[in-house]
């Protein structure tokens, strides 16, 4: 895959305007964006329809989490704006991974089920304070595995694990958020990585937010990681 089929842009934003700004000054170079729970609550799914009305790739990060039941029918009703990945929490457990991929494949055959491991803002004290006293990987290889047998579509993890999920992902989808240039802030993330490096341990599709949406070129900076992404990829 090409790197723009790989870049997925964070539009987190609290409102539509600034979002589809952003989209319209990346113009060709990013197909994918990431529509997050600020921002669908906002908006609706009119942002989606308007990102699918631009020719964009839409992953709508909603990170459901409820009863099997629930999860089935929230899914049934956001496949219907054509998203095409939709995240769930791998926590909700193997029925409700389950629940939501017979979902997708009834509504929207094309909707991908992709299972939220351990959040990139999650550290060792964070997950002991949960009540988790596994260390971060040992975390993420569990929950990846139980949603791989559960039939997800992928994952989500950091990119400081993505390296050891590729025996139990592959070739199915690794999304990794918490991608920072080597001389940028980690903001609130834990885990992070640079692009080249996400690239390299094996990620499907890269999630990148403020280093490019607060970038003060962000076309400039998302041309940037994609090259990055391209280098890395070919060697």
């Amino acid at each position: 895959m090409a790197a723009r089929e790989r870049l997925i842009v964070a539009l987190d934003y609290p409102e539509r305007t600034p979002a589809l700004a952003l989209v319209d000054s990346l113009g060709h170079d990013v197909l994918w964006y990431k529509v997050g729970l600020e921002l669908y609550l906002a908006e609706g799914g009119r942002i989606v329809e308007e990102l699918r009305g631009k020719g964009k790739h839409v992953f709508l990060d909603l990170k459901l989490h409820d009863i099997p039941n629930t999860v089935a029918g929230a899914v049934r009703s956001v496949a219907r704006l054509g998203p095409d990945l939709l995240t769930i929490h791998a926590m909700g457990g193997p029925a409700m991974v389950q629940a939501a991929v017979s979902a997708a494949a009834e509504t929207s055959p094309g909707l991908k089920i992709i299972a939220v491991t351990v959040l990139t803002s999650m550290n060792q004290q964070q997950l002991r304070a949960t009540g988790s006293y596994l260390p971060p990987e040992r975390r993420v290889r569990r929950l990846a595995t139980m949603a791989m047998l559960a039939n997800a579509h992928g994952i989500v993890c950091s990119p400081q694990e993505v390296a050891a999920m590729r025996e139990i992902v592959f070739p199915k989808i690794t999304v990794v958020p918490g991608i920072r240039p080597a001389d940028a802030a980690a903001d609130d993330q834990s885990r992070t990585a640079t692009a080249r490096q996400a690239t390299i341990d094996g990620a499907s599709m890269l999630v990148v937010g403020r280093p490019i949406t607060r970038a003060s070129d962000p076309l400039q900076a998302a041309r940037a990681l994609l090259l990055e992404m391209d280098t890395a990829f070919r060697s």
